[in-house]
């Protein structure tokens, strides 16, 4: 499959494409050799997207390596949305929707209908593909030896030992068919692209939303540029201070913690499609059925649902939260009901089509140190989230990736966060996240003191702008005019007399933009 000047765009396969401008060469993506920031003065050269022509789109050069500014480089995809009152400008607001493997250009396509109106009145909304993603060279393999990748789930020291060997052997083909980039794809590199963005676009200083793990780029970016940060709103947190068992811990304790708000709704709710049933002895049920392999996914009639797959479906359904979607599901899964109008794609990594497979996980591997001595080792990890979560077992995005990053080089290691700068920083999340734990951003919050104020939303899912008016107007009000919500600022559910942003089917069973919900 071409990767590097295929043009299409299907929105529910929003991994599919790649190679930000990068030249073709012996079947893979090479960089070239420009100076970041080209053309001439530095800037970006726009014109309307091809893909979404309401929005302007361009390319921004930046170093492979960024300790050789002069070398090869690749184009980094980047999408705007002018402000729409010019006259209210404030400047531009960078943005990244997370992943890894979020497309930020996406994000700015879709702009309209996630940014609240007064947002779009006074930004130019920027989103970008972050390096090894998307538009922006992306970080891909063979599919002959990705769709060799073992069960995610090991259960002896033989997988242990045949998941080492093919992780080492995953890793130099995809390193070989990406090239030199792969070894250049942590959030530290990404954040020094951004604030080459930042330079392109004009802006003395950056003005950053991110979600999820674009909370990350926006981490490093405070602790490598502190003083150029006008404002930056970090929405549901990473914390890249924990080490390999405190974050699965924290993982499983807070997809269980998900999973038990979804049950006592179902308990409550008449419109629940589970109501007046055992909630759990159906997950239960469910979970057997798949271990025996007889539970088959509606539309996936050749191979059965794993029980990763059904662990999928609790995330996926309370990521939003969708719980009236996930009770259908998980009805339907169960033989007791129609199936709901819309059904979500299959998740959990599945076999690719083509030739080639993106893997950004490898960011992942980048930024956290993963690894596992032995199966002794990994099996005290997973009873350790048993544990946590007797109904969920373990949070099933980090049990799915870790074995890719099993001995993985790890070039931006755990740390805690150190910001020297004196712009405040906003943070939010919700009380009940499945995917990054409330606690997760209570703990950056510590890390940073004084410099941070916590927004917490006492309701549920995974980014808390829009859900509620009292957990998006604050960001709004910091973005624009730097005003801080008061320590220890707690958004209620039903805080606010409306909703402000319309909310879509993909938005809320999140499969679109995360490669372990894309068939390529």
């Amino acid at each position: 499959m071409e990767q590097c000047a295929k043009k299409t765009f299907s929105p529910c396969h929003r991994l599919r494409r790649g190679g930000g401008g990068a030249a073709r060469t012996r079947g893979r993506c090479v960089g070239r050799k420009r100076k970041p920031g080209s053309p001439g003065s530095g800037g970006i050269a726009w014109a309307p997207c091809e893909e979404e022509p309401t929005a302007e789109c361009g390319k921004l050069a930046v170093p492979i390596d960024w300790s050789k500014p002069d070398g090869p480089t690749i184009d980094l995809a980047v999408a705007r949305r002018k402000a729409t009152d010019p006259a209210a400008r404030v400047g531009s607001l960078v943005i990244n929707p997370g992943g890894p493997g979020g497309s930020g250009v996406e994000a700015a396509y879709g702009a309209p209908g996630f940014f609240t109106e007064e947002l779009q009145r006074r930004f130019d909304i920027v989103g970008f593909d972050p390096r090894g993603v998307g538009r922006s060279h992306p970080v891909v393999c063979s599919a002959s030896v990705y769709n060799q990748m073992p069960p995610a789930v090991m259960t002896s020291q033989a997988d242990f030992d045949r998941w080492t060997a093919y992780a080492k052997r995953l890793r130099q083909d995809c390193r070989a068919r990406t090239g030199p980039l792969y070894d250049h794809v942590d959030s530290t590199n990404v954040a020094r692209d951004m604030d080459a963005l930042r330079a392109a676009l004009g802006e003395e200083k950056l003005t950053y939303y991110g979600i999820s793990y674009g909370t990350l780029i926006g981490q490093m970016y405070a602790e490598l540029f502190p003083h150029r940060i006008r404002a930056m709103a970090l929405d549901s947190n990473m914390d890249h201070s924990l080490g390999v068992k405190a974050f699965l811990d924290t993982e499983a304790a807070a997809v269980e913690d998900a999973f038990d708000e979804f049950a006592g709704w179902c308990a409550q709710e008449p419109s629940c499609a589970l109501h007046g049933q055992d909630v759990r002895a159906v997950w239960e049920r469910l979970l057997a059925k798949a271990r025996s392999g007889k539970l088959y996914y509606p539309g996936v009639p050749d191979r059965p649902m794993t029980e990763l797959q059904v662990l999928w479906q609790g995330v996926l359904g309370t990521e939003g939260p969708a719980w009236q979607l996930l009770s259908e599901m998980l009805r339907a899964l169960d033989g007791g009901g129609p199936l709901p109008p819309w059904v979500p794609p299959l998740p959990g990594r599945q076999p690719v089509e083509g030739e080639l497979a993106h893997l950004p996980t490898v960011i992942l591997c980048e930024d956290y140190n993963l690894r596992v001595r032995n199966y002794k080792q990994y099996a005290a990890l997973l009873r350790s989230s048993n544990r946590r979560a007797p109904d969920m077992r373990y949070n099933p995005m980090p049990i799915e990736d870790l074995p890719v990053c099993l001995n993985h080089p790890t070039t931006n290691p755990q740390h805690r966060l150190r910001y020297r700068g004196t712009a405040p920083i906003m943070l939010g999340s919700s009380l009940h996240d499945p995917s990054t734990p409330y606690g997760w951003s209570a703990n950056v919050a510590r890390q940073l003191g004084p410099k941070a104020v916590l927004l917490t939303y006492e309701g549920w899912g995974h980014r808390i702008y829009g859900k509620e008016e009292c957990a998006t107007v604050p960001f709004d009000q910091y973005l624009i005019s730097l005003v801080v919500p008061a320590p220890g600022t707690r958004c209620p559910v039903g805080g606010g007399s409306r909703s402000l942003l319309k909310q879509r089917q993909s938005e809320l069973w999140r499969t679109d933009n995360l490669h372990w919900g894309v068939r390529f």
